[in-house]
Order: structure tokens, then C-alpha cells, then sequence
């Protein structure tokens, strides 16, 4: 995490606790998994029902192909979340459901390999440049999940969650910084425009993003 989603993030959870200090059962937790590491306040009204929210971010880099061109990719990971959690009596297990405010994006720069495929045509390094890419979601996005709180003494704690997160269908932006795409040939344009709609589809994959993750609680 970024000192500014660190400090983010703790603001939340302090609104969290400030507003409902007298109000009832109060916990805080730390977390990891596939949205990256996150903090979590929660508070729970009644036996079986809490509220929480809370805030991920992780930066996670990788190298691979889509849409048959190589690239880096980063995956910036960031959300702040508000969910409802119902329990059943005398048993770990819960039902969650809330909204995430999604910040999570793919962004993709190419590897020069000589020479690009670019939709379905083949350019050289000079014609094409680098390309860079960008995948956004929608700004908000429903969550629905399981979970498993597991406490010592009502103080301490395991919580497990497994959800998905309905990101949505992806924006994708596709940029060259090469020779055809400065002149504006409309040949290497509408190429362009194809490898896009190409890695548009490949990444589509996203928009349901699974979750999964390991906390630890404590609780006031």
C-alpha cells in the first residue's frame, strides 16, 4: 500500500469507530488475498448481523501475451468497500453482501519483439512503437460472498471470506506511440482499433473477479 491508500484507509475505519463507539460490538482486522492487503473495521449491531468497511490495495506485476502481443503488465489493485454480513447461530458460517468502490486496473506496455501483429496485420518495431494499454471497471461494483469467522474468547480471531466481485464489462484503451500512429495512417488506425476490441475481449475474463481471503480480527 501507498502512504495515501494507508492513510485512506485508516480514515474510514476511524469514521467507522467514532461514530458507533457506544453503540455496540467493535472490531478492527488486517487481511490478504486476491484484492491484496487491506484493513477492516467492524460493527455489529446485533448477534447476528454486522456492518464493515474497509479499503485493499496491492501493485502486482507480471509478464505475458493478449491478443498475441507481449507485455508487462501491472495489476493496480485498490477498493474501498461497505458489506452486511448475516450469521447463523452457533456456527461460524456467513452470508455477505455490499458494494465496492472499485479502483482495480490493468494497465499493459508491449515488449519490442521486432514486430508486431497487430489486428491480424504485421507492422515493425519503427511503425508501431510501444503500445500501452489501459483496463478500468465500473466505479462501483456488487459483492456477494461466504465467510467464516473463527474466534478465541470473542476477542480474537480468524475470518475467511470467498466471494466474487461483478466488476463489469471492461474499458479498454489501446495507445501506439509509433511512426503510422503519428502520421494518423488510417490503415495502422483501424488495425489499431481491431487489436483492441481483441484485447478487450480477452480481458473480459475479469469482470467477475474472485475473491479470497485470510484476516486477522480483534475485537474491543
Amino acid at each position: 500500500m501507498t502512504i495515501s491508500r494507508i492513510s485512506t484507509a485508516v480514515a474510514v475505519l476511524a469514521l467507522l469507530l467514532s461514530g458507533t463507539a457506544m453503540a455496540g460490538d467493535l472490531g478492527v482486522g488486517f487481511k490478504a488475498g486476491t484484492l491484496g492487503l487491506g484493513i477492516e473495521g467492524r460493527y455489529q449491531p446485533l448477534p447476528t448481523l454486522d456492518l464493515r468497511v474497509g479499503a485493499n490495495a496491492y501493485d502486482y506485476d507480471d509478464t505475458g501475451s493478449k491478443a498475441g502481443v507481449n507485455y508487462d503488465a501491472t495489476f493496480n489493485l485498490e477498493t474501498f468497500y461497505a458489506t452486511a454480513n448475516f450469521s447463523f447461530p452457533l456456527s461460524p458460517l456467513r452470508l455477505t453482501a455490499g458494494v465496492f468502490s472499485n479502483g482495480n486496473e490493468v494497465n499493459l506496455t508491449s515488449i519490442d519483439s521486432g514486430t508486431f501483429d497487430i489486428g491480424g496485420t504485421t507492422f515493425t518495431s519503427a511503425d508501431v512503437g510501444t503500445l500501452t494499454s489501459t483496463t478500468s471497471f465500473g466505479s462501483a461494483s456488487p459483492y456477494v460472498g461466504i465467510g467464516y469467522d473463527f474466534e478465541l474468547f470473542g476477542k480474537v480471531g480468524l475470518n475467511f471470506d470467498l466471494g466474487v466481485l461483478w466488476q463489469g464489462e471492461p474499458d479498454v484503451t489501446l495507445v501506439s506511440d509509433g511512426l503510422l500512429a503519428t502520421v494518423g495512417d488510417q490503415a495502422f488506425l483501424n488495425a489499431l482499433e481491431a487489436e483492441r476490441q481483441q484485447l478487450e475481449d480477452d480481458v473480459s475474463d475479469y469482470k467477475a473477479w474472485p475473491v479470497i481471503s485470510l484476516g486477522f480480527v480483534y475485537n474491543f
